[in-house]
């Protein structure tokens, strides 16, 4: 693992000091080319083992603990749950790199990605998807300026980010929640532009953290943050010497998926070979989930990590076992995002200039794996549970919203009803039960105004005391309407009331002068970070 900590940010500093090397000069090296449309993969062609041996390829993740155990290391092994058991071999390869041409091209069996990079990639990639793997609980984050304290605090800003990963689709998730567009910019020259989450690339979440410390020790103002993963957004936060905070991790927002993903060809002609390594994965999983401190030595081996390093990055994961792979695929997971939401989520955020002509989820996912395996009663024991996790203590509305939702519920005039001339308020309402789907101890916060085009009729004719009192009766009359909108997602949707709080902030906040618009409800999002 890659340490930088304070001797990071002092080099930074070194490197702005050198004469020609100050503000006026200034070292991108970081950035690579900002891509207008999806990189073109290598023409689909089948896997074929080798001597009996399976290649799957994975990152310096511990989500793959799993897969690593099952193994007994990185290296073939006739040990291996997959050879003891299926009988076959599997040798794992570590690499960085973005390797979705080789799988496309049979140069490997399998590999492990995320969702959102399906929905990216579509028709050209050529795979099946038999199993999730887990979750990330914390391993991707975003550092920003400490002035910054929530997502929509962000438009008009420049972020740094590393294209079509995980990271990207993270900010641009949030972003889509809070209604804020993403504009990509070629470089740092380029004029951001001011409705927007602004984002240039770097060539990965490492380098995009090492950019943003760059611009903090210079002592300039182009970047308001990045986003990373860990160890780098700890490492960021700690060598800005107080100039960066941690705005949000996925610790409790769980809509980063890792997932199995195989050679179609090698699918199709080897099925009980992928069935093996669906269950071999699953057992893995298990093991880890059951006993993590026995398996500390060979998950630090393969990563080339210390064993506290292993038990730290182990606890930033969730490994999926048997009912919650069934969960997720099917739509029916309440704790986390499903298959189907999260795919369609990254479709909407990369929006149609990147994804054009977005392909259907069920191209991938091949269920039969998990059929087979649940018909064989193996698992049969395992219960799914997902938890809200604190990482840094304190309530969810102690402090900032993640972020203020651009939804709101209309009402009549002098009336907790809702307007029933709004046709959406189905959809608004099922959008707010998913945002606390995929963030287990999540809350919404509901405001509830009325409008303020009365006030100076109300002074006119009784002064500020008259005012007063009808100040008490528009709280009141606006808290009735959060309450409406309250009852109709527990009632209606089955909402948790614990996970919903109404408050009524009568007419102290307007929008403007349209009354309509003033009698209103809105949704802010608390996330336990």
């Amino acid at each position: 693992m890659r340490t930088v900590g304070i001797l990071g940010f002092l080099a930074a500093l070194a490197v702005c000091a050198l004469p020609g090397r100050g503000q006026g000069v200034v070292d991108d090296s970081e950035l690579v080319e900002t891509r207008t449309e999806v990189p073109k993969l290598a023409p689909a062609a089948p896997y074929a083992m080798k001597d009996g041996v399976v290649e799957v390829e994975l990152s310096e993740y511990a989500g793959y603990a799993g897969l690593i155990v099952a193994n007994g290391g990185l290296d073939a092994s006739e040990n291996s749950v997959f050879f003891r058991k299926h009988g076959f071999k599997v040798k794992l390869t570590l690499s960085e790199e973005e390797s979705w041409s080789s799988l496309n091209a049979g140069r490997l069996a399998a590999s492990a990605t995320t969702v959102d990079v399906l929905a990216v990639y579509g028709r050209q990639f050529q795979v099946q998807v038999p199993a999730l793997i887990g979750f990330s609980r914390g391993a991707d984050g975003i550092v920003v300026r400490s002035g910054i304290k929530r997502i929509n605090d962000l438009r008009g800003k420049v972020l740094a980010s590393c294209q079509f990963t995980e990271a990207d689709f993270f900010l641009r998730y949030l972003a889509d929640e809070a209604s804020i567009p993403v504009n990509m910019l070629p470089d740092l020259k380029a004029a951001p532009d001011k409705g927007s989450v602004n984002v240039v690339y770097c060539a990965d979440g490492f380098a995009s953290g090492d950019l943003f410390l760059k611009d903090l020790a210079a002592g300039r103002d182009r970047l308001a943050g990045c986003v990373t993963w860990a160890p780098k957004t700890d490492e960021v936060v700690e060598a800005s010497e107080g100039k960066a905070r941690l705005l949000v991790t996925n610790r409790n927002l769980l809509i980063v998926a890792d997932i199995l993903a195989v050679n179609r060809g090698f699918a199709d002609g080897s099925p009980e070979i992928v069935k093996g390594l669906v269950a071999g994965l699953l057992e893995g999983n298990a093991l880890v989930r059951t006993e993590p401190d026995k398996h500390l030595p060979v998950i630090a081996k393969a990563f080339g990590w210390d064993l506290a390093d292993a038990r730290e990055e182990l606890s930033k994961v969730h490994l999926a076992n048997f009912p919650e792979n069934q969960a997720f695929f099917a739509g029916t997971i309440d704790s986390a995002g499903s298959y189907n939401g999260i795919y369609e989520s990254a479709v909407m955020a990369y929006g149609s200039a990147l994804v054009p002509n977005p392909t259907a989820s069920e191209k991938f996912f091949a269920k039969r794996y998990l059929s087979e395996i649940g018909e064989s009663g193996a698992f049969k024991d395992q219960k799914a549970s997902i938890q809200p996790e604190k990482s840094r203590g304190g309530g969810v509305v102690e402090g900032e919203p993640l972020l203020t939702k651009d939804i709101r519920f209309l009402f009549e005039a002098n009336s907790a009803e809702l307007d029933p001339g709004d046709p959406d308020i189905d959809e608004k309402l099922s959008t707010i039960r998913k945002m606390l789907q995929i963030s287990p101890g999540s809350i919404v916060l509901l405001r509830g105004h009325v409008d303020n085009s009365k006030v100076e009729d109300f002074r006119r004719q009784g002064g500020d005391g008259y005012v007063r009192k009808q100040a008490m009766r528009a709280i009141e009359l606006s808290k009735q309407r959060a309450m409406t909108v309250a009852r109709r997602l527990t009632e209606q949707l089955g909402v948790d009331p614990e996970r919903i709080e109404a408050i009524g902030r009568g007419w102290e906040e307007p929008l403007g002068s349209d009354a309509e618009q003033n009698r209103r409800v809105e949704v802010q999002w608390f996330t336990l970070e």
